[in-house]
């Protein structure tokens, strides 16, 4: 009867083991397809990969795990090298995955139904043109380059989220010709902007524009908090240690719970005011400050703040694109005080290894030498800083305003305030503010080409 028995588990486990094995080979089969010269044969073995998700980016990054180090270490760049890449970025969905080996989605129907199997939240990106492409916003530019190849951000966001991108518009490019085959290729324009949901897509909580690594990592950490402790009501009715009866109920226990956290995280950002302006002697309305207490921030902010990052980037068309009267209440802050104001977020801004060879290698031919680079850095850095201050002193406070005045609002029609009433980039304007026709260029057509 034993003897039965362990030949039962002996032949199971072996057939177990087997089927294991032949999986592990087919996989590793479409790893090695996937960077084939023949481009139909590489096109259906990335998109079987893709099929597997995360499991599918990992079999690339497993089979091609010298190769990807060898990059990270010389940068050098081989026809082999490239097929990697493209097969990791198409796999992944994501330009220059090889650094931050995250597996995004473009199917918010998907990333809800994964979510509730899981039980991991969501973070949605929204942002201009598509974050698979070169020329996607500055933005989400950066975010590839300083905040998804940050060690300690690419290993939360694998093991405590889905994520899911999806474009709001193409992001507006620009190239200049210098007549003599040189040319310099830019965006112009375009926000960005990460929301955790729930499960259900019911936005819990956003954090706009360009943040520091650490700053970024606080909201991740933060964010999934708030959704396991207000997800406890719930299991707590399930394993009968509350008695609810009316689903309702715990739903808005939940509510009143993520009301309460982004309550505080808006008193947090109004200390965070305080504690830099008393040694800057910033003289804000004491009054208005004690009055405010969960309200609206100026509105959004009336002018919209300069992205310290993008601007340094971008090419700007119009000199009254790039307005520096941004108010806190009654007092007007120049950009001399913002630069004060940013070296609390320091320490927070700075890069990681992963970032600064990423950094290295994405400048190619063009890296500068270490004297260079170091001075580049640093820059980089203090940008990154002010845009942190500026997004936590006039962003993000109205955006906890907007979740907690409108608990159940829509994700598309938050969206869409984000972009037409903080970001001041409506839909409606198909020139994103580029084209003013009061001005007269002196070129057919006013310089318009449709």
């Amino acid at each position: 009867m034993h003897s039965a028995k362990n030949f039962l588990f002996i032949f199971s486990l072996s057939l177990f083991l087997a089927f294991s094995v032949q999986g592990s080979t087919e996989t590793e089969n479409l790893a090695v397809q996937a960077v084939s010269n023949n481009s139909e044969e590489a096109k259906i073995a990335v998109g079987k990969l893709r099929e597997m998700k995360q499991a599918g980016l990992d079999a690339l990054f497993a089979k091609y795990d010298a190769e990807i180090n060898r990059y990270k270490q010389t940068g050098e760049k081989s026809a082999e090298w490239s097929r990697i890449a493209s097969a990791i970025d198409e796999v992944a969905m994501q330009k220059d995955a090889y650094a931050s080996h995250l597996f995004w989605l473009t199917d918010l129907e998907e990333a809800k139904r994964l979510s509730k199997e899981t039980g991991k939240p969501i973070l949605s990106l929204r942002l201009l043109g598509n974050l698979n492409e070169e020329f996607s916003c500055a933005n989400s530019r950066f975010f590839r380059a300083v905040l998804y190849p940050n060690k300690d951000i690419s290993k939360l966001l694998q093991a405590k989220y889905i994520l899911h991108w999806q474009s709001v518009r193409p992001a507006p490019r620009i190239t200049v010709d210098f007549g003599d085959g040189r040319k310099i290729e830019r965006t112009v324009t375009g926000n960005s902007i990460h929301y955790v949901l729930n499960e259900n897509g019911t936005v819990v909580n956003a954090l706009p524009g360009l943040n520091s690594p650490r700053d970024f990592f606080t909201f991740l950490l933060n964010s999934e908090s708030w959704l396991i402790r207000a997800k406890t009501f719930e299991n707590s009715v399930k394993s009968g240690l509350m008695f609810i009866n009316d689903g309702d109920k715990i739903k808005d226990k939940q509510n009143a719970y993520l009301k309460n956290m982004r309550e505080r995280e808006f008193g947090s950002l109004r200390q965070q005011v305080n504690r830099s302006a008393f040694p800057l002697k910033i003289k804000f309305d004491k009054k208005a400050l004690a009055k405010r207490e969960f309200e609206e921030m100026p509105t959004a902010i009336s002018v919209a703040p300069i992205a310290a990052t993008k601007m340094a980037v971008e090419i700007n068309f119009l000199p009254d694109i790039l307005p520096d009267i941004t108010k806190y209440g009654a007092q007007q802050i120049d950009f001399e005080t913002w630069k004060k104001i940013a070296q609390t977020k320091a320490e927070n801004s700075k890069l990681d290894a992963n970032s600064l060879a990423f950094i290295k290698n994405q400048l190619g031919k063009n890296n500068p030498d270490e004297k260079q680079f170091a001075a580049l850095t640093l820059k980089l850095e203090n940008l990154i800083a002010l845009d942190t201050v500026r997004n936590d002193f006039l962003l993000r406070p109205t955006l906890l305003v907007w979740l907690n005045k409108d608990l159940d609002k829509n994700f598309e029609s938050l969206n869409k305030k984000v972009y037409d009433e903080l970001f001041l980039t409506p839909n409606e304007d198909k020139w994103l503010g580029l084209y003013a026709p009061d001005i007269y260029t002196g070129l057919d057509g006013n310089g318009i080409i449709y």
